[in-house]
């Protein structure tokens, strides 16, 4: 086993190989084979290069299944590797494989104790944030809010920050879930706890700071860029607000009030349409914002709410000019929304399971409940219509499935599996 350094004081870590570029000896991935973080390349869910077939298979052919750990992170694509951070006893674990077959190619690990009380030990101690990769580096977010750089090729460690000189307690109640996202030379996650935290942008090269945004505590949501009036921007919903920040620069441009209050939290990423956000929140409806960008500054103001339909912990996505997601009302509702004006054009049947992940691909939504249950739906049906369900784990799936050309990968509570179409 490989451990991690400790933090220094400045809370930065960086060993000599990050003076090394990213290593030219790695298979640059093609569009349809690299899978790179949250919701995919342009955290939108949407797989660009799968034609699904003219007709759907009965059944799902298994390639392989192997052992990997418990965690919420999404496997990662590039080429012909697999990568997948985990959590193994009181170790997290990041690995990579190969896959075709499944061999293990490295292996890291690094001791993070983790307890979780007050009714959050089903969910297990992470880790609950996915892993996103960039130029041949794998950046990590472990449950304490320790963030790690990683060589993709070699496994070596390059970089590391740890805030908790800062925050104290560098995570929320249930442990950190904010995924990173990277944009240019800049890696964006929201780091703190309950009380306090800030938005941090730190350099992918080096984890130097290049800035951080304000005090507000941390949320369970993850940051999404966007181009809005043109100014790019993270949209940034923490414990407060939702909030929309200049990339370049850290300033705050515009915020909308949303708090978390308990047992009420802030979960979902927020998903953009045209000039317009769209979060959902725990039994707090879904709504749409509009900022827009004036002499005087920037405005938010609300283009519609929809009160009928909430989300709690799942993440919505776009297709063919719709809004598909999971309300958590009526034990879980799988739901189709215009994100024009919040207009309902179909509910699913209710009871369907406590989580559910998306992915977009053409003419279809694919979702994956947290039961293993794995259902591919007309994107363009004016009713819920199912066109095939396959039942890909007997344990429970929260983790989002990668969709490839030829495969599909599902994490479970414990274990990794190719399923071939």
């Amino acid at each position: 086993m490989d451990s991690m350094m400790n933090g220094s004081r400045s809370g930065l870590v960086l060993l000599a190989c990050t003076l090394i570029p990213a290593m030219n000896s790695m298979q640059t991935a093609t569009a349809e084979d690299a899978w790179t973080g949250w919701l995919g390349p342009q955290r939108n869910g949407w797989v660009a290069d799968f034609s699904p077939p003219e007709s759907w298979p009965e059944e799902l052919s298994p390639a392989w299944k192997i052992e990997v750990g418990e965690g919420y992170g999404t496997p990662l694509v590039s080429g012909d590797r697999v990568y997948q951070h985990a959590r193994q006893g009181d170790l997290e674990v990041l690995a990579c494989f190969d896959l075709s077959s499944g061999d293990e190619i490295w292996k890291r690990s690094w001791p993070v104790p983790f307890e979780i009380g007050g009714g959050g030990e089903r969910h297990g101690a992470g880790p609950k944030s996915n892993p996103v990769m960039a130029d041949g580096r794998l950046f990590t977010a472990s449950i304490n809010g320790v963030v790690t750089a990683w060589d993709a090729e070699s496994g070596d460690q390059i970089w590391q920050r740890d805030e908790r000189q800062r925050f104290s307690i560098n995570h929320p109640k249930w442990g950190a879930s904010c995924s990173p996202v990277v944009d240019g030379n800049r890696l964006l996650i929201h780091l703190g706890n309950d009380e306090t935290g800030a938005l941090y942008a730190f350099d992918v090269a080096s984890g130097e700071t290049l800035w951080s945004q304000g005090d507000k505590p941390i949320s369970y949501s993850s940051p999404l860029v966007v181009e809005l009036h043109g100014v790019r921007q993270v949209i940034d919903w923490n414990r407060d607000d939702v909030a929309g920040v200049d990339v370049e620069t850290g300033e705050w441009l515009w915020s909308y009030s949303l708090k978390h209050v308990d047992p009420d939290q802030n979960s979902p990423t927020p998903v953009q349409h045209r000039d317009t956000i769209i979060i959902g929140a725990e039994n707090r409806g879904i709504r749409s914002l509009r900022p827009t960008k004036t002499d005087d500054g920037w405005k938010v103001e609300e283009a519609w709410v929809l009160e009928d339909l909430a989300m709690n912990m799942s993440t919505a996505v776009m297709n063919d000019g719709r809004l598909f997601g999971l309300s958590h009302y009526d034990s879980g509702r799988l739901f189709c929304i215009s994100p024009d004006d919040g207009s309902i054009l179909w509910q699913g049947r209710p009871r369907l399971g406590d989580h559910a992940t998306f992915l977009a691909i053409p003419g279809h939504v694919i979702t994956l409940t947290d039961s293993g249950e794995l259902r591919v739906i007309d994107a363009a049906a004016d009713e819920y219509q199912v066109k095939a369900t396959y039942s890909v784990s007997d344990s429970p799936t929260w983790a989002a499935p990668v969709l490839g050309t030829k495969y599909l990968l599902i994490k479970d509570r414990e274990h990794l599996t190719r399923w071939n179409w």
